[in-house]
């Protein structure tokens, strides 16, 4: 699971997160969202422990990530908005690497390398070199490595972006398997994408929490999530 308590992150004068608070159980995926500039990457980042917040704790399945970094991280998948691969590797040579940083050798390697590629369709081109690959296939090669280790909690952010309506389904469909049994949180902009997969939404503005549900409860009523959205982050009230 993932808990965040009274979390805040400042960078000089400027208060990117504000007391944020909130905790996330498995089986969820959770759509984190926020207009740009609201705290949303920051936020994740602070979880997947690439960032320390200024005040406020963070814990993952237990683990204070503050106190131990490398424990929580154990158990993290995080893949960032902008893809970091190595174009010049082929996909599944990538993934050995990404496995042994996981501290994979031998068969277990391969058992990992094989199943990111099963779970993430990417049998088709992995002896490809990533430069020529898609923009689809750059994504789910980086999610490929998000999940190398199998973590118990999967951070995401703007995982869609750039695919065209074919690529964005089957991203989508693979979040929702691997989201029966993990805990999944993604960052993203596009609503349409948190109706189609999300089963709780949180909405952040200026660094706050503003708002907490399931999708159906933020448009009950026959409401527009886009209009929901645009109310909560214009008024910060729910």
């Amino acid at each position: 699971m993932i808990r965040v308590d009274n979390v805040t992150k400042e960078f000089g004068a400027r208060r990117a997160v504000d007391g944020v608070s909130f905790s996330v159980e498995p089986g969820t995926v959770l759509g984190f969202l926020g207009p740009n500039g609201a705290g949303k990457t920051t936020t994740i980042r602070m979880i997947a422990g690439f960032l320390k917040p200024t005040s406020g704790t963070i814990y993952v399945n237990g683990i204070n990530i503050q106190q131990d970094p490398v424990g929580a991280q154990r158990d993290v998948g995080y893949m960032p908005e902008r893809t970091p691969l190595y174009d010049e590797m082929t996909v599944e040579a990538f993934l050995r690497f990404a496995a042994e940083m996981r501290g994979f050798r031998g068969k277990a390697r391969e058992d990992r390398v094989n199943q990111a590629l099963a779970a993430c369709f990417l049998e088709p081109v992995r002896r490809q070199v990533i430069e020529t690959l898609s923009k689809g296939f750059r994504q789910r090669t980086c999610l490929a490595q998000a999940i190398i280790h199998d973590p118990k909690v999967l951070l995401l952010d703007e995982p869609t972006e750039g695919l065209d309506p074919n690529q964005k389904k089957v991203v989508r469909d693979m979040i929702t398997t691997m989201g029966r049994s993990k805990v999944i949180m993604i960052s993203t902009h596009v609503l349409e994408e948190v109706e189609a997969i999300c089963s709780r939404v949180i909405i952040i503005s200026r660094g706050r929490v503003v708002a907490d549900n399931p999708p159906a409860e933020l448009t009950r009523g026959g409401a527009r999530l886009e209009d929901v959205f645009r109310r909560i982050t214009t008024t910060e009230e729910v």
